[in-house]
């Protein structure tokens, strides 16, 4: 699968990648950013998909509702107006 212009942007440009990653990291130890990811697991959970290797996704369809998904067709999807409290 061809990479995306972000991704070929951060791979040509390590000092861009070294400010990402180091704002990515600031932003998942926020409120916010460990409430994002404790959800995600506990659908991961409820899926029956949470470290069993099956390289599946959970893809949110709704507050608390889930479906198994590809990876790639999960995270492709954009959802900037969904909002999932």
């Amino acid at each position: 699968m061809a990479n995306g212009s972000t991704s070929s942007y951060y791979k040509s440009n390590p000092t861009a990648r070294r400010k990402r990653i180091k704002q990515q990291t600031a932003y998942n130890k926020t409120k916010n950013g460990k409430l994002i990811r404790s959800k995600a697991n506990k659908l991961n959970r409820k899926l029956g998909t949470y470290g069993n290797g099956d390289g599946k996704d959970a893809s949110h369809t709704g507050p608390n509702k889930g479906k198994l998904e590809n990876p790639s067709t999960n995270r492709r999807r954009p959802r900037m107006k969904i909002k999932y409290a």
